[in-house]
């Protein structure tokens, strides 16, 4: 199973739902990086479950520790294992699951795949494997702010069903992102949206919708045409999150509407240096950051697990029925906001370690 991601900071993730705990194994961070269990847990508290009454009751403090890879509160060099305890997992609420697949879940595939699967919570498949994901890129965005100060990665959730959101990405602010349960900061959408969650949980339902992100303060050269653009790696990062479905940059799939004249971001000279009069590209032009903002949304599914009966399969071939039981999100998006914000930062920090890398002569 590919459970490695990055290729000069890299990371391995483990653990299962609902086994002993999850975490994460950090290779290529740079030494003397001021690193502690604080520096991990804040990002770890907004992707945890049962932190509102719109996402899974399932109660974890999520406390982070830190096994490896540092000395007296500074970086080695050397591999970061962080690990996070499972302390609420109910197996026995999966039960029916052992013999039956869940609709639209991995549960099938991965019986096909492998001929075995933990189907305690989906096992590998949970998004509770994402918490390697979210400590490690903690880490990454320590070194992103200590190579680019000025950076900032912030992602909202800017739909559900069919409830939009208004948020300009030049402005948005992290205060305004954090003040509702669902990580909107349109006020009025986050209403709406919240009593469609609470509503769509009350029939046993649930709904998707999309996470628009931003990077501000983007250096200018990050990215490796051909293969691996920074928005092909984007792409990669974001389409590897549980019940990811869409990617876009920039003007996305509406710049399709749009003539070459009307697309094209026309170049000035402001502050003294090089930039673009309009921004569809997204901050990304060649598969290389421009330095604008880096612009680009994430499309999610509805969560698959429901309490409303479905129509299923048993492992044994038999057709059956089954109403999901266990505690699941109604929603993903709110607690999906840190996973986009944290494979974004995995991304950069990889492609601006690699660009070090390479760039080392003197021009």
């Amino acid at each position: 199973m590919a459970s490695v991601f990055g290729t000069v900071f890299r990371i391995s993730t483990w653990g299962e739902s609902h086994g002993g705990g999850v975490g994460v194994v950090i290779d290529g961070c740079p030494p003397r990086l001021p690193l502690g269990e604080a520096d991990i847990q804040p990002d770890l508290d907004r992707r945890r479950p049962g932190q509102s009454d719109i996402v899974t009751p399932r109660k974890e403090g999520d406390a982070c520790k830190i096994l490896s890879g540092t000395f007296r509160g500074l970086t080695l060099g050397t591999p970061i294992s962080i690990m996070v305890p499972n302390t609420d997992a109910r197996p026995e609420a999966y039960r029916e699951m052992e013999t039956h697949f869940r609709p639209s879940h991995a549960d099938f595939t991965y019986q096909a795949k492998y001929g075995i699967r933990n189907w305690e919570g989906g096992g590998r498949s949970s998004a509770r494997e994402t918490i390697g994901r979210v400590a490690a890129a903690a880490v990454a965005k320590k070194i992103l702010k200590t190579l680019f100060p000025q950076i900032e990665i912030l992602a909202w959730v800017s739909r559900i069903h069919d409830i939009a959101a208004q948020a300009d990405p030049a402005t948005v602010s992290p205060a305004a992102i954090e003040s509702n349960a669902v990580r909107c900061p349109d006020p009025a959408a986050a209403e709406a949206m919240v009593a469609r969650i609470k509503k769509v949980r009350s029939e046993g339902n649930s709904v998707g919708g999309l996470i628009d992100a931003v990077v501000r303060g983007m250096p200018v050269g990050l990215g490796e045409p051909v293969f691996d653009r920074l928005e092909a790696d984007l792409a990669k990062a974001m389409l590897s999150l549980p019940a990811t479905k869409g990617f876009e940059v920039g003007s996305g799939f509406a710049g399709t509407l749009l003539t070459g004249a009307e697309h094209n971001d026309p170049f000035e000279i402001r502050g003294g240096r090089v930039h673009t009069k309009t921004n569809h590209s997204g901050g990304v032009q060649g598969g290389i950051s421009n330095g604008e903002d880096l612009l680009f949304r994430v499309a999610f599914k509805p969560t698959a697990t429901i309490a409303k009966e479905q129509a299923t399969v048993t492992e044994s071939g038999g057709e059956s029925t089954l109403a999901a039981r266990g505690r699941h999100d109604p929603c993903v998006l709110p607690r999906a906001v840190v996973m986009v914000e944290a494979m974004a930062a995995l991304v950069l920090v990889d492609h601006a370690l690699r660009q070090r890398a390479q760039d080392c002569l003197p021009r």
